[in-house]
């Protein structure tokens, strides 16, 4: 390994750190919830004939959802990472998370990035993320990451 290189991985995980820090927490809840439906739907007291539908959120997904929109893990270019790395099913996006080492971080950040800003238009994409998995993957496979070259996160 070159001096270029363990420069570049301390770079990465000096990017990463903070922001990841913050999300480990959300990792038992995520844990818990996958499989699982985060998504109530709130239809009015009494008035189901001529009211309109909308979707009631987990508080610790929407806390989740705002503490990622905070950090620098947002990137609105996602679609370059999806093409350039060819992923189009939820199966491909499990298969990138998977295969993600600290040189593929912006993978990891692509995929969180879809489903948080498509969250913001489609809702029922946050509740995708937890059911299968995205959430969890993502941040528990950016804090190996960062774990595995650098000291262990708390």
């Amino acid at each position: 390994m070159d001096k270029e290189d363990i420069e570049y991985r301390r770079q990465v995980v000096n990017t990463y750190k903070p922001d990841v820090e913050k999300l480990i927490r959300y990792l038992p809840w995520l844990e818990e919830k996958s499989g699982s439906n985060v998504q109530e739907t709130f239809e009015g007291s009494g008035i189901k004939g001529s009211s309109i539908t909308f979707p009631v959120y987990d508080g610790t997904l929407m806390n989740f959802i705002r503490e990622v929109q905070r950090t620098g893990l947002v990137d609105r270019n996602y679609p370059y990472i999806y093409s350039r790395h060819r992923i189009r099913t939820v199966k491909d996006e499990l298969a990138a998370i998977e295969r993600s080492g600290i040189r593929e971080m912006d993978v990891l950040k692509g995929i969180l990035s879809k489903y948080v800003l498509g969250g913001m238009t489609k809702g029922k994409m946050w509740t995708e993320a937890v059911y299968n998995r995205i959430f969890l993957n993502v941040v528990r496979k950016m804090k190996e990451n960062l774990e595995f070259w650098d000291k262990p996160m708390r």
